[in-house]
């Protein structure tokens, strides 16, 4: 396995929490979000790890291990722009890059592992965690060719044969490095929000003749994240019910 480095997604202040405090900063099981991330990393090996910060970042930077480094993201001006910030931390780098979501507490090690593992053994430039729902409203969907990711379509934008999809999108990556750093300053923000996605990195290296693949998670509990208190209560419950297995088993 080559060496990995994780870039995570961490500068959002989360106003639907209704809390000054940052959206990662909130606890489950006496932990801040953001630290169940980083210790999934540790779990799967992987201890190069950066934070992108925002919204108060002295906040999120003070519940932080001191060997992960932060990168400052001003404006909130979406994923790809995030990751653009960590530029610095991949760009002579060769190996793979996870990119995750410092609000979704649940991601395990094992599944960290798969990911890394199947973007190797398929030579892709990069591969999506995915999971299939019974009823996936309300999710971007993964049109594939075969075992290949064509684009991420989001609810939304989906025509109604791409709604029959149930596979879906977790927003969790693992990337080559160079064709992470190749095609991230190819993002644009053609979209109504004036954005830089990161899924635009799916046609970007498709058109450098890249291959795309997903990787369906068999737990889709690693895709549960927090936007609101209530989706908070329900992760904390999920952890809660894990750490009781841990300890009975």
């Amino acid at each position: 396995m080559k060496p990995t480095k994780t870039i995570i997604l961490a500068g959002g202040k989360g106003t639907r929490m209704h809390s000054e405090l940052p959206k990662v900063c909130h606890e489950i099981c006496g932990k801040p979000l953001v630290s169940h991330v980083i210790a999934a990393n540790e779990a799967a090996g992987v201890s190069d790890i950066a934070v992108i910060v925002g919204y108060r970042a002295e906040l999120v930077k003070a519940v932080l291990p001191e060997s992960v480094r932060t990168y400052l993201q001003s404006e909130q001006l979406g994923t790809g722009h995030a990751v653009m910030q960590a530029l610095p931390f991949i760009e002579n780098f060769d190996g793979n890059v996870l990119v995750l979501m410092g609000d979704a507490p649940m991601i395990r090690a094992e599944t960290l592992k798969g990911l890394i593992t199947a973007r190797e053994a398929g030579n892709f430039g990069a591969v999506v965690l995915s999971a299939r729902f019974d009823d996936p409203t309300g999710y971007g969907r993964m049109v594939k060719d075969g075992d290949e990711l064509i684009k991420i379509v989001e609810e939304k934008d989906a025509s109604p044969e791409e709604k029959t999809i149930h596979e879906i999108n977790s927003g969790m990556y693992c990337f080559d490095a160079k064709a992470l750093v190749s095609v991230l300053s190819k993002i644009t923000p053609q979209n109504a929000q004036g954005e830089y996605y990161l899924t635009d990195t799916i046609e970007l290296l498709r058109e450098a003749g890249l291959a795309v693949g997903t990787y369906p998670t068999d737990d889709p509990e690693d895709l549960a994240a927090v936007n609101n208190p209530e989706q908070l209560a329900e992760c904390e419950r999920l952890m809660k019910k894990r750490l009781d297995k841990q300890v009975s088993s």
